[in-house]
């Protein structure tokens, strides 16, 4: 997606690390008119799938998820990352590794709001290793219900998050897809390639 892509490029920053922080537009700053152009993009990807829900994970995939849900005209519902009082009902978990925070995490979503009647697709700002995925997907397997696809803004496709959750049959659809970082530039792969 062209649109995501320049913004990468203009605001975007390379940090120490591989990191590609994108906070001023997508992930702290949120720029919500290109949340609705990516939200209208994966319903266009995504448009026969008969999606029921959105699934993400906090906390900043609840933007694009929200506005995604909006775009589809289903309810989001989002992972949290720690247990609260105000979760009732039986508790789905999964445990991944926060490359962000740097330790282990565990998933956890209340079976009362996702279920086998459920077609859901799963959206996230971002997807490098793919722990956060797995843990969604674990997740959503439990509940009984179908993952129709991933969509992912950015994908750091040299970790290879991506091509994992691709290889074991998931339709992932990332809208920029970094392939590489060279003297402090991203590199990104060419469209359709995966």
């Amino acid at each position: 997606m062209e649109l995501l892509k320049e913004r990468i490029l203009r605001e975007g920053k390379v940090l120490s690390g591989d990191i590609v922080k994108v906070d001023g537009f997508l992930n702290h700053l949120v720029d919500v008119e290109l949340m609705k152009e990516l939200a209208r993009e994966f319903r266009r990807r995504f448009s026969d799938e008969r999606i029921t829900k959105i699934v993400t994970v906090e906390a900043s995939g609840i933007a694009l998820g929200a506005i995604c849900a909006q775009e589809f005209g289903v309810p989001m519902l989002f992972a949290k990352k720690a247990k609260s009082d105000n979760i009732e009902g039986g508790l789905l978990q999964s445990e991944i590794f926060s490359y962000t925070y740097k330790k282990k995490v565990t998933l956890i979503m209340s079976s009362q709001w996702i279920s086998d009647a459920d077609r859901v697709l799963i959206v996230d700002d971002f997807l490098a290793n793919g722990e956060a995925l797995r843990g969604l997907t674990e997740i959503v397997r439990a509940a009984g219900a179908e993952i129709a696809g991933i969509g992912i803004a950015i994908e750091k496709g040299f970790q290879g998050g991506g091509d994992k959750l691709r290889a074991v049959g998931y339709n992932v659809q990332s809208l920029a897809i970094i392939d590489g970082i060279e003297d402090g530039k991203v590199r990104f792969r060419e469209d359709g390639a995966h």
